[in-house]
């Protein structure tokens, strides 16, 4: 006999496609729950049982060898009518599976128990459920385990629901917070136009420094699925990619990277003062159409610890590393070695200058 809808069966279904889980690889942690289930109850099968509106569907299983079935034959969706537990000692005493052809088989199933994965609004989705080939009857202790492990498979949908809608929500802030910081990087070019003192066309070229490393930063957290730590190495291959373009003719610009990660605020903090080097090498290094480079480089040292390294092979400063200091900004340099807790070293012999970053990863 085939089951009634469920009486609340929109609100149920709605809730089930919202965890996004049907049709789904197998997964180890769901395999594990039946398998426990099985042999602690003493039984052939064990089941995690979805009910959707023609079929169930079975994320994990064992003993049974298919992931799905119709719903005339599920005892399943008889269950989700009832309360938190069913036992079923013998389905063909049971007027609901006394017609049932998969009870009727041989062999056939004869005994069911199941707990119901229900909803924290209290929608139940499926069950938890195991059965054999033979009548027979729990102890108490198994039906408490059979409660518990539901609750586990519940709990592992809830997180899941939430780490998804979590990533979603990450995200869309993300690009959110990127398109906002294009927008101010923008309008701080256009304010920059319309000054003619040099010390504030230099400190409007140190705040779009900081957006543009800031705004590299998201984008990286946009793409990747762990928005917690950015990995340097793509980092900074992302800065000097945007950055090139910008290179005076017969300039290249190149970065050699190791891959390391480190967290959001230190990922800014190198994005600056790279920035920085960079537009100092391009608008100081090279005048009159000198041809050059300008090299990034990222290493570790003394185990654990990072060097990071700009260096340009330009003219140079006669007035040594304290004008080079002063080029690259004392704020940022500052801000920098405090975010890094580093240390910060300038070379003035030649060719070039060159700047190194040494920090702990």
């Amino acid at each position: 006999m085939k089951a009634n809808a469920h009486p609340k069966q929109e609100d149920r279904l709605r809730a089930l496609y919202s965890f996004d889980i049907l049709d789904t690889d197998r997964e180890k942690d769901f395999d594990d729950i039946v398998a426990l289930a099985a042999e602690l109850c003493g039984t052939a099968i064990s089941v995690v049982n979805l009910i959707d509106a023609e079929r169930q569907w079975f994320k994990a299983e064992t003993g049974l060898g298919v992931r799905e079935t119709p719903l005339e034959t599920s005892i399943c969706s008889h269950v989700i009518l009832e309360e938190d537990f069913v036992e079923i000692n013998d389905t063909l005493q049971d007027s609901r599976m006394c017609d049932n052809p998969l009870c009727l088989a041989e062999p056939g199933l004869r005994f069911y128990a199941g707990a119901l994965l229900k909803t924290s609004s209290g929608l139940p989705l499926g069950t938890l459920c195991v059965l054999d080939y033979q009548p027979r009857k729990l102890t108490g202790i198994q039906r408490r385990t059979l409660r518990v492990l539901a609750r586990q498979v519940m709990a592992q949908l809830e997180l899941r629901k939430s780490l998804r809608a979590e990533e979603i929500l990450r995200k869309e802030a993300d690009h959110r917070v990127k398109n906002s910081l294009m927008s101010l990087s923008a309008f701080t070019r256009l304010q920059q136009r319309h000054y003619d003192s040099a010390d504030t066309r230099t400190a409007l070229s140190r705040v779009m420094a900081r957006i543009d490393a800031m705004s590299r930063v998201h984008e990286l957290l946009y793409q990747q699925p762990d928005g917690r730590m950015i990995c340097l190495k793509s980092f900074l291959e992302l800065i000097c990619g945007h950055t090139a373009h910008l290179a005076p003719p017969g300039v290249a610009l190149q970065v050699e990277a190791c891959a390391r990660e480190v967290s959001v605020n230190k990922a800014v903090a190198i994005g600056s003062f790279v920035n920085e080097f960079i537009a100092n090498s391009f608008k100081h290094a090279f005048p009159d159409e000198r041809p050059g480079s300008v090299t990034v480089r990222l290493e570790q040292v003394n185990g654990s610890a990072l060097r990071l390294t700009c260096r340009d092979d330009g003219v140079g400063y006669a007035a040594g590393a304290d004008k080079i200091v002063a080029g690259l900004g004392v704020k940022i340099a500052e801000v920098v070695r405090m975010e890094l807790e580093g240390e910060l070293e300038v070379f003035a012999e030649g060719p070039g200058v060159s700047a190194a970053l040494l920090f702990p990863a």
